[in-house]
C-alpha cells in the first residue's frame, strides 16, 4: 500500500516539473484575467500630446538638465561653456546625441528627462551648445 502512494505522489512531482518553463509559457500562466479600459482615455492622451508638442531645447534644460549642467555636477558640460564642449564636439554630434539617450558615465539615460523624445534630447544639446 505504501508503494501505491509513494508512487502516486512521485507521478504528481513528475507531472509538475514536465510543465513548459519557458519565459513566454510563464508570462502567459500568470498573465491578468483582464484589463480595464476607461472609454475615451486613449484618444484624451493622444489630444493631450499634441496640444502640448515638443518642448524647446530652453524648456527641457530648464525643466531637466539645468541641475547638472549649470554647475558642471560631475563632470557635466557646463550650459555655452566651450571649453567643457569640445571634447564632446570634436566626437560629432551623433555621438553626443547617442551618449545623451543611451547615458554615459556619471549621467543616466536621457538626463533626467525620462519621457523627453530623441527629437526634445537633441534640442536640449543645441541649447547648451549655442554660442559654443
Amino acid at each position: 500500500m505504501l508503494a501505491i502512494i509513494v508512487g502516486v505522489a512521485t507521478a504528481g512531482s513528475v507531472m509538475a516539473f514536465s510543465q513548459d518553463m519557458s519565459r513566454e509559457a510563464i508570462a502567459e500562466r500568470i498573465k491578468p484575467a483582464a484589463q480595464v479600459r476607461i472609454a475615451g482615455a486613449e484618444q484624451a492622451a493622444g489630444q493631450q500630446a499634441q496640444a502640448s508638442g515638443v518642448r524647446s531645447g530652453e524648456q527641457v534644460y530648464n525643466q531637466a538638465c539645468v541641475a547638472c549642467h549649470t554647475t558642471g555636477v560631475l563632470g557635466a558640460p557646463r550650459l555655452g561653456n566651450a571649453e567643457d564642449w569640445a571634447p564632446r564636439l570634436a566626437q560629432g554630434m551623433d555621438v553626443v546625441l547617442e551618449h545623451s539617450i543611451n547615458g554615459l558615465n556619471a549621467m543616466p539615460p536621457r538626463g533626467t528627462c525620462t519621457k523627453c523624445s530623441d527629437e526634445e534630447i537633441l534640442a536640449a544639446i543645441e541649447y547648451m551648445i549655442e554660442g559654443v
